[in-house]
């Protein structure tokens, strides 16, 4: 679960911002002990995807009507992450796999560009289909999947990190419990200086894999690197816990201890730091 300051760092937003969708019932986070507000991956993939329609010039009302009507509308057992959203000429389209339609009129959008069916029933081939001897399926691509995007993500960080980070967010709206993808994005975002939604996507994969040692670790440099030592020590204890055997954890967490005045643990560490680097 995420608080409003994550939510609006990783999303890049305002705080009025998010506040006029909490107005428009479009995200309903929970509330806990303490009367704080906690939202689910859930509300921060919806909220993401109508972002992604403002920027693209769509009011803010037309966006926040269309995802309104498109999460009451549907089905149950259904899930909002099935659907994806596009700009048309200024309106929101819907396409769920099935059909694409305009949500605020409930009117289906043809694609004229794929085969239509007759009144028969049998579907109508292009004349170049028919030339070729190529059948509409066979020109049909299934879609990307969760781990094609997660794939595309991790051949493009060398070469384009941005690109990259947009494929582990494709992922991710396809599959929110995708914990590699949360790790990937996580390291992407902290190496350009983003480090609190870093820590956001680390803790993310850590509460979905609570064994992972690479998600345990990534969040002690983050939290390190925000300023909270004591809470980044209990991260570093937490990545041995998972993994005895690294390195880097024990030094970094040597460093930390010495630092809080606990020279004995620190050099207990030390000590498994170079024993577990030093040349055989």
């Amino acid at each position: 679960m995420y608080t409003a300051r994550a939510v609006a760092a990783v999303l890049g937003m305002s705080v009025a911002r998010l506040r006029s969708y909490l107005r428009s019932g479009i995200v309903t986070p929970t509330r806990n002990e303490k009367g704080e507000m906690r939202f689910s991956f859930a509300d921060l993939v919806l909220l993401r995807k109508a972002e992604g329609l403002i920027e693209q010039r769509i009011p803010a009302r037309r966006v926040r009507d269309a995802i309104k009507k498109i999460r009451d509308g549907l089905p149950a057992g259904a899930s909002f992450h099935q659907v994806t959203l596009s700009e048309e000429g200024q309106r929101v389209i819907a396409d769920d796999g099935h059909r694409r339609w305009h949500p605020e009129s409930g009117q289906t959008v043809f694609d004229f560009q794929g085969p239509l069916p007759d009144s028969s029933g049998a579907t109508v081939t292009s004349l170049g289909d028919a030339r070729t001897g190529a059948s509409p399926a066979a020109r049909q691509e299934p879609p990307l999947t969760a781990h094609d995007f997660y794939k595309r993500g991790c051949l493009l960080e060398t070469t384009s990190p941005d690109e990259a980070g947009d494929a582990y967010r494709a992922a991710l709206e396809l599959e929110p419990e995708f914990a590699d993808a949360h790790v990937n994005l996580g390291r992407l975002l902290h190496e350009v200086g983003d480090v609190y939604a870093a820590l956001v996507h680390y803790r993310a994969a850590l509460s979905l894999r609570p064994g992972d040692a690479t998600a345990a670790f990534n969040v002690g440099v983050a939290l390190e690197d925000l300023g909270a030592t004591v809470d980044a020590i209990a991260a570093y204890r937490r990545a041995l816990e998972c993994d005895a055997r690294n390195p880097d954890a024990h030094y970094n967490l040597a460093r930390l201890l010495e630092q809080d005045g606990k020279p004995d643990l620190a050099v207990r560490h030390l000590l498994l730091y170079r024993q577990l680097t030093k040349k055989r």
